[in-house]
């Protein structure tokens, strides 16, 4: 297991990486001071784990994963108690508070195995993406017991739940073995947007759109939750949809 480390204070990266040590399975590929070396070491060495530091000069490291169209597993660790609701929002294995302490690092280490291992599990036979898919077509949905046969046109939300993705249609929210990225490829980009790292909203479903903080979006679906657009995809929402 691949690790990176980011954090603007060298103390810091000292003192994490000789606590890493206790872990032969975690191998430390890097270090970063800043979200500008974050990225570009991650871009290098794709890592599959971050320590990720949260104040940092030039940028915090939730820009950092806005930033990044595909992020490796995310461990917080901060000095700041007040940003755990939104680290977990990003879907961080663990918020870990400095200093340290060996048995949480051990836990959120753990947290780690066992989402790589889920995610490698299926090695021995892939899954092909399948053909693009119109907004009119209808598919098969089975969650448990249940099942449904649902038109695309008529989901309004996919969104990230754990290991699995949650549709929203009707009054309906199944979790299928999906990831976003698997349905990005094959969902029509006419239609369907990627609103955040856990999110892809239907267009026809919006019913209103308001700006958000740091020049971003928030959009109201009809009948359905608000979805905060990142700052990226804000930027691109507003392409897209402009005359």
């Amino acid at each position: 297991m691949n690790a990176l480390l980011v954090d603007d204070s060298r103390l810091a990266r000292i003192e994490l990486r000789h606590l890493l040590q206790s872990f032969p399975d975690v191998t430390v590929v890097g270090e970063a001071k800043n979200i500008t070396e974050a990225r570009a070491q991650i871009e290098q060495q794709r890592p599959d784990l971050l320590f990720l530091d949260i104040q940092m000069p030039g940028g915090n490291g939730f820009d950092l994963l806005e930033s990044l169209d595909a992020a490796p597993q995310v461990i917080f660790t901060t000095a700041y108690l007040d940003y755990a609701l939104q680290a977990f929002e990003v879907n961080a294995l663990d918020y870990l508070l400095k200093p340290i302490q060996e048995v949480r690092l051990a836990a959120a280490v753990e947290k780690a195995r066992q989402q790589l291992a889920r995610f490698a599990a299926p090695v021995s036979a892939p899954a092909e993406v399948g053909p693009p898919l119109a907004a009119s077509d209808q598919v098969f949905v089975k969650d448990g017991e249940r099942c449904w046969f649902v038109r695309l046109e008529n989901i309004k939300l996919f969104e990230i739940n754990g290991s699995y993705t949650q549709i929203y249609f009707e009054q309906h929210r199944p979790l299928i073995p999906r990831t976003l990225q698997h349905l990005e490829a094959r969902l029509d980009p006419k239609v369907f947007f990627r609103a955040n790292r856990q999110q892809i909203i239907n267009l026809k479903w919006i019913d209103s759109i308001e700006p958000w903080f740091s020049n971003t979006l928030k959009i109201k679906l009809k009948d359905g939750p608000e979805v905060e657009v990142s700052r990226k995809q804000s930027v691109l929402f507003r392409e897209m949809m402009s005359l």
